[in-house]
C-alpha cells in the first residue's frame, strides 16, 4: 500500500491512501482529490510531510514565494530544483554572458535531470513555477505508470512577498515574466480554493508563508 500521510507535532493531517492497484475491483477507481489549507493556522501548522515511498510532490508559486529555500531547508529524499541548475549553469559561464543567452541550455539540463530522477522509481520532490502546467501533466501519467500518486503544494504568497524575496536573494524575474507568473498561479490558486484540483493530482495542500517556514521535512515513507 502506497500511503500518503502529513504529520504534524501536535496535530495529525491525513491525505488519501491510494488503493491497491493489484485487487481488480480498485483498478480504474482512484479516490476522490483532496485538497488540505494549511494556512492562517496560527502557529499550528504540521512540521512535516510525508508522503508515499513512489510518489511525486510538485512544490509551485510565485518566484521569489520561498521554493527553493523550502525544498532546501526541508525535503528528505530526492529533489529536483531548477534553480539548482541555474546556479550550477552560473558558476560555469563567463560572468559577461547573459543568462538569457543560455537559458534554453539550463532548462534541457533541468529536465534531463528530472526525467533521470523518474527513472528511479523513488519519490521525488520537483520545483515548478506554476506557468509549465505541460509538467504536471508528466509528472501525472508518470505517478499512474507507476502507480503512485502526483501532489501538489501550493505556496500562497501575496505577490508583494514574492517581490520582496526576489530582492532578498538579489534575482528576480521580468517584469512581463512576474505578471505571467501571477496569471497562471492565481488561475491555479482560485480553481484549488473552489475545490478544482488540476487533472492527474491526488491531492493539493495548501499553505502560506507562515505554514512553509513551519515546515522541516518533507519526505517520503518507506
Amino acid at each position: 500500500m502506497n500511503r500518503t500521510t502529513a504529520c504534524a507535532t501536535t496535530t495529525g493531517v491525513a491525505l488519501p491512501e491510494r488503493p491497491d492497484t493489484s485487487a481488480p475491483a480498485a483498478r480504474g477507481a482512484l479516490p476522490a482529490p483532496v485538497v488540505q489549507d494549511l494556512r492562517e493556522r496560527a502557529g499550528d501548522s504540521p512540521r512535516a510531510l510525508l508522503f508515499g515511498p513512489r510518489d511525486l510532490v510538485v512544490v509551485t508559486g510565485l518566484p521569489g514565494s520561498g521554493k527553493s529555500t523550502l525544498m532546501r531547508r526541508a525535503v528528505r529524499g530526492a529533489r529536483v530544483d531548477s534553480q539548482d541548475t541555474r546556479d550550477l549553469w552560473e558558476r560555469r559561464m563567463p560572468r559577461f554572458l547573459p543568462y538569457a543567452v543560455y537559458r534554453p541550455l539550463v532548462r534541457l539540463a533541468h529536465y534531463a535531470g528530472l526525467h533521470g530522477a523518474l527513472r528511479t522509481g523513488g519519490g521525488v520532490v520537483v520545483h515548478d513555477c506554476g506557468t509549465q502546467a505541460w509538467v504536471r501533466r508528466w509528472l501525472a501519467r508518470e505517478a499512474r505508470r507507476r502507480g503512485s500518486r502526483l501532489h501538489l503544494l501550493l505556496l500562497d504568497v501575496p505577490p508583494q512577498q514574492a517581490l520582496a524575496g526576489q530582492r532578498e536573494r538579489g534575482r528576480g524575474v521580468s517584469r512581463y515574466a512576474f505578471l505571467r507568473h501571477r496569471a497562471a498561479s492565481g488561475r491555479l490558486l482560485r480553481a484549488v480554493e473552489r475545490g478544482e484540483v488540476p487533472a492527474g493530482c491526488g491531492s493539493v495542500v495548501l499553505v502560506d508563508r507562515d505554514a512553509a517556514n513551519a515546515l522541516r521535512h518533507i519526505g517520503f515513507t518507506g
